[in-house]
């Protein structure tokens, strides 16, 4: 027998497998994006559209198809409902800065992973809230059942807006806007319009298996093509920038041109997130997005809802959907390819316009005319936000604190959007229809669309 002594004294090289997180996560592997045939920004784009698109259960318009299933399971009111999303998506909101300085800190792809994860096991508990508040009910000596429920499903509607709707899309838009800087507002449309078309297709996707398998079955089919599917693709695919990985931001190769390009966009401040804080652009730019989302919130969470006020069925709403996608998708191209061009603060006002028609026209959907602005006002501003929430914050503020400027944007984002379910089920316990509060939307972008009149970019500001 051989002895250890004999075996580290011979000559053959000690055999080391050592697989840690760090290399787990080494910008090289498991391949080297520099050794692509095309420029690695491209797969970035790609991956960072699933990314947003499997966001998807954490915004409202994903979570109002599952809205009437929770009233009857948990047997809350709308109301009650409301207000429990409200809750949970203000507490969410409130975490993400904290992860944007994580995401600054640990990069895209460590981040993208435990999102996603992190979303599906939100799903999987939803998809048994109810039971899991009974069972916790029998346990006690009185009644408590709907206290129980209510505490359960914000606890929920937290995590679910801070691993979707919140750092899984943060984490997706960031990473896009670190690979691009001449393309920036291309790939942003881009990746707007396939985000839409996801948005649009997937609710009645989803829709369709709920009548086959049942709510429960389909929240935990979401869970594993997130928590698997998304996991492993954001393992594999996402890289937190070019530079890491020996690329250039566009793929530009070192020409005298690209290399004066480059020299000109170094020129850039890089604001902090204090400095940041202290523009007025980055408030109209934040309180422009909240507002398309605290709008988009209020209607999507009731559109069942106001459809039937206007005397339409489910499917006749959810087809609106549709033609919304193909507005939003014409007007996110063109967008993204004037955000390259022309200053982006005329698109934001264009964006704060339309949200005004959609709120006002949503109120009167019985009539087929107001129907159709509805959509037009909606999937303008819709593809407006889809391009801007991309393009925005790094030509204003650059990119070396992103992640951390951007969680403050989407804490004030999710916390406003929390609002609009809640106002729109106020109005319409005490006025019997949601059209009151609807017009009371008006407030929010009449007073940022004066905001961004008044507004200066803050690079020139630097300069």
């Amino acid at each position: 027998m051989i002895s250890r002594s004999e075996l580290v004294g011979s000559s053959f090289p000690p055999l080391r497998v050592k697989i840690t997180t760090k290399n787990l996560l080494d910008p090289n592997y498991p391949f080297q994006p520099s050794r692509f045939p095309f420029f690695y920004g491209w797969i970035i784009l790609a991956v960072c559209t699933v990314g947003m698109i499997m966001s998807l259960p954490g915004h409202t318009m994903g979570l109002s198809i599952f809205t009437d299933h929770l009233l009857l399971a948990s047997g809350l009111s709308r109301l009650e409902l409301s207000n429990a999303y409200l809750v949970g998506t203000l507490a969410s909101g409130l975490l993400l800065p904290i992860g944007g300085v994580l995401l600054d800190r640990f990069g895209a792809r460590a981040l993208v992973i435990g999102s996603s994860i992190w979303l599906a096991v939100t799903l999987c508990y939803l998809s048994f809230s109810d039971q899991l508040a009974t069972l916790l009910d029998n346990q006690l000596p009185i009644e408590l059942y709907s206290t129980i429920v209510l505490v359960i499903l914000v606890l929920g509607f937290i995590s679910l807006g801070f691993s979707g709707q919140g750092m899984l899309t943060m984490i997706s838009l960031i990473t896009l806007g670190k690979w691009f800087e001449r393309r920036r507002g291309f790939t942003s449309s881009i990746a707007g319009i396939l985000m839409s078309f996801g948005f649009a297709i997937i609710p009645l996707m989803l829709s369709s298996w709920m009548n086959i398998w049942g709510w429960r079955h389909t929240l935990v089919i979401m869970a594993v093509f997130i928590g698997i599917g998304m996991g492993v693709v954001g393992w594999i695919f996402y890289r937190d920038n070019p530079e890491e990985c020996g690329l250039s931001m566009d793929g530009a190769a070192e020409t005298s041109s690209t290399i004066l390009e480059r020299t000109v966009e170094g020129d850039l401040q890089d604001f902090t997130r204090d400095q940041a804080l202290r523009t007025s652009m980055f408030w109209v730019v934040t309180l422009a997005l909240s507002c398309q989302t605290l709008v988009v919130t209020a209607i999507t969470f009731h559109i069942v809802d106001i459809g039937a006020e206007a005397g339409l069925s489910e499917i006749q709403v959810l087809a609106l959907f549709l033609p919304m996608t193909i507005i939003s998708t014409i007007i996110g191209y063109l967008v993204g390819m004037a955000a390259d061009r022309f200053p982006l603060k005329y698109m934001f006002i264009l964006m704060i316009l339309f949200q005004a028609l959609s709120v006002v026209c949503s109120g009167n959907m019985d009539s087929l005319w107001f129907r159709w602005l509805t959509v037009v006002g909606l999937g303008t501003s819709g593809g407006c936000f889809s391009t801007l929430s991309a393009v925005a914050l790094p030509h204003f503020f650059g990119r070396a604190y992103l992640g951390a400027i951007s969680g403050v944007q989407m804490m004030v984002t999710i916390c406003l959007s929390a609002i609009g379910p809640s106002l729109l089920a106020i109005f319409k316990g005490q006025f019997g229809s949601y059209q009151s509060g609807l017009y009371a939307c008006c407030i929010f972008p009449a007073v940022v669309f004066i905001l961004a009149i008044l507004a200066r970019n803050p690079q020139e500001k630097a300069s």
